[in-house]
């Protein structure tokens, strides 16, 4: 691969490298030959990962943050640090303000002394526009808007090279607390014979861009070897589905039907047309993880253990 080459041996620093997706981004650029600095809140539990190093930061410390990023010196960010829960941004905003505008800010302040390192910065699809009237669906959608509009001001006030990645629902083995993983747990505890509850989905004909994760790291890798600064790339698989589709192939990989309650809520907002854009084709990403795999990876997952305490 292209990036394998021009990407070995240069430092990347992951933040939020405990999470769903810092895991996979961890392995991935450890497997290039990157040396990985992993940025967690604590170093618990962690995987032992050949090329990654974890350094514990919380990243609304912005002292320790400054000092931090003079010790690592990174080539490149990738920051995939904050919060992404719909219904814990209901019961406490103000910490989604808190925890996904501002580390952000300090983050590029912090990198402002190395002018070359090139900064990826994870978005969202659900996003709205900031202009009036201002709609935004629940204070996540908010609190990432404003990160988006912060992070592209900042970039053109400063010169950094700074880009945006909006990357669709991402999906597959780890600890996601999305909706396929849910499902997964779902049906591995019903698997084991665990005395279960109906499984709710709050409507069948809602619809959803699933992307694997694997997949999304490697865009990322793309982009931040090849990406343009100051552009903001939409990263999905180009497909949407209803949850109804999903629940389906969940079932058909279980090889059983599970117990499932539907919900008839109305899908009022809707998520923006899901395509492949022209810019990732034209750094020469595409998706390459069919959902089939990426249902029966989640499975899998769940069947030897994950996210279950030990």
């Amino acid at each position: 691969m292209d990036e394998r080459a021009s990407l070995r041996k240069r430092v990347i620093m992951i933040t939020g490298a405990s999470g769903f997706t810092g895991g996979h981004a961890c392995r991935y650029f450890a497997g290039l030959g990157m040396r990985v600095a992993g940025i967690v809140r604590q170093t618990q539990a962690l995987p032992a990962i050949e090329g990654v190093r974890y350094h514990t930061c919380d990243l609304m410390d912005k002292q320790k943050l400054d000092e931090l990023a003079r010790k690592i010196a990174p080539d490149y960010v990738l920051h995939l640090g904050g919060k992404n829960s719909v219904p814990e941004s209901w019961a406490d905003p103000l910490l989604y303000m808190e925890t996904n505008v501002l580390p952000t800010l300090y983050l590029l302040n912090a990198l402002r002394p190395f002018p070359a390192c090139r900064v990826l910065i994870a978005g969202t699809k659900a996003v709205f526009s900031l202009t009036p009237p201002y709609r935004p669906p629940h204070p996540y959608s908010l609190s990432k808007s404003l990160q988006k509009a912060a992070v592209m001001s900042w970039s053109c006030l400063f010169g950094q090279p700074v880009m945006l990645a909006e990357p669709s629902n991402l999906i597959g083995p780890g600890p996601s607390t999305g909706f396929c993983a849910l499902l997964g747990r779902y049906i591995a505890a019903c698997e084991r014979g665990e005395a279960m509850k109906a499984f709710r989905i709050s409507s069948r004909a809602s619809r959803r861009d699933f992307l694997d994760v694997r997949d999304a790291v490697r865009a990322y890798g793309i982009m931040l070897e090849k990406g343009t600064p100051g552009e903001v790339y939409t990263v999905t698989s180009g497909k949407e589905r209803t949850l109804e589709e999903i629940a389906v192939l969940f079932m058909k990989a279980s090889g059983s039907d599970v117990p499932v309650e539907w919900g008839d809520e109305d899908d009022s907002i809707k998520e923006r047309d899901s395509q492949v854009p022209m810019g990732l084709e034209s750094l020469g990403w595409k998706p390459s993880i069919p959902i089939e795999r990426s249902v029966s990876d989640i499975l899998q997952y769940f069947r030897t253990g994950g996210g279950v305490s030990k």
